[in-house]
């Protein structure tokens, strides 16, 4: 799995300079999503809001998202990818399904079969365990 994530940071990083493998994800979830808050993004991924607020800026100062005013509630702002972002996430998409097609060229039909439940089965239990470590939190030691 390290390898797995090792190998995907780089080929996010030689598909587009600006474009960390956490920027990518974020943008992907910006696009299926339709924008919504920094703070969405850090409960929906668990990561830590100083990280999304990085990851925020970063992207906003590349021109890949933007701010706007959410029309409920004019004190909130929601994430929006730009032109340029939505253009530069499927230049990013592609290069990437490419990427992955060619690598799974040579595998039998059966092999991407169970190779596909094996990752659905896994991303299933691991949202599963996610979701069930975030409505109980931890124990705390006594006065702790």
């Amino acid at each position: 799995m390290t390898v797995f994530a090792r190998r995907a940071r780089a080929s996010a990083e030689r598909m587009h300079p600006e474009l960390s493998l956490v920027s990518y994800t974020l943008l992907g979830h910006l696009r299926e999503v339709g924008g919504c808050r920094a703070t969405d993004l850090a409960a929906h991924y668990a990561l830590d809001k100083s990280t999304v607020s990085r990851q925020v800026a970063a992207l906003e100062r590349a021109g890949l998202i933007e701010r706007r005013l959410d029309p409920e509630d004019h004190r909130v702002h929601v994430l929006h990818l730009t032109p340029t972002g939505t253009a530069v996430l499927a230049l990013v998409t592609r290069s990437r399904r490419a990427a992955f097609r060619e690598r799974l060229a040579g595998w039998p039909d059966e092999d991407l079969a169970r190779f596909a439940s094996y990752l659905m089965r896994y991303n299933a239990t691991a949202t599963a365990y996610d979701t069930e470590k975030q409505e109980k939190p931890e124990a705390r030691p006594p006065g702790g």
